[in-house]
């Protein structure tokens, strides 16, 4: 088993887009790339502690490869807005790939490389080795499932899921 953190703006959304993914066996919603030890999701949002929304997916790479899984990460969020996912707007919403390994790492890049020609401006996606990892709060975890009638949820984070579970329907259990 592997682990890699993505963030791609608002954690719910890329939640709900990896989990399901055969070969994903856990997505922890979380905090990652500050220097603020244990933050709160207030904390975040308050764009001073350095940390985005993330989530750590752990995955065997024998079932889903570190391309295909980037893949649907690039399909979930907007890759070319800087520190903002539409009106999501801040640091903690930025596209980022903290990754766990060297082979991750060069996956990483490549990826960005190769899907750089799908979109009309360039990837901003940071690529940074994994430093830290704080678990969000016990309320955002399956938070699109548990809240689906949420305003948010219905507007920004459900259109988002149906266009990447469309596009990768196969990659589903």
């Amino acid at each position: 088993m592997e682990t890699i953190v993505l963030g791609g703006g608002c954690f719910w959304c890329v939640e709900e887009a990896i989990k399901g993914l055969k070969g994903v066996s856990d997505v922890i919603p979380g905090y990652s790339g500050g220097h603020l030890e244990n933050p709160t999701y207030e904390q975040v949002c308050g764009k001073r502690t350095g940390h985005a929304e993330v989530v750590k997916v752990t995955f065997d790479p024998s079932t889903i490869s570190t391309n295909t899984l980037l893949e649907v990460f690039f399909t979930c969020h907007d890759p070319t807005q800087l520190n903002r996912q539409g009106n999501d707007i801040g640091p903690h919403y930025r596209s980022t790939i903290f990754y766990t390994s060297e082979a991750q790492r060069e996956d990483s890049k490549s990826v960005i490389e190769r899907m750089g020609d799908l979109y009309e401006n360039e990837i901003v996606t940071e690529v940074s080795p994994l430093k830290n990892f704080y678990v969000a709060e016990r309320y955002h975890h399956d938070y699109f499932k548990n809240n689906p009638s949420n305003p948010y949820c219905m507007m920004v984070v459900a259109p988002k899921i149906a266009k990447t579970r469309a596009k990768h329907a196969h990659l589903y259990e």
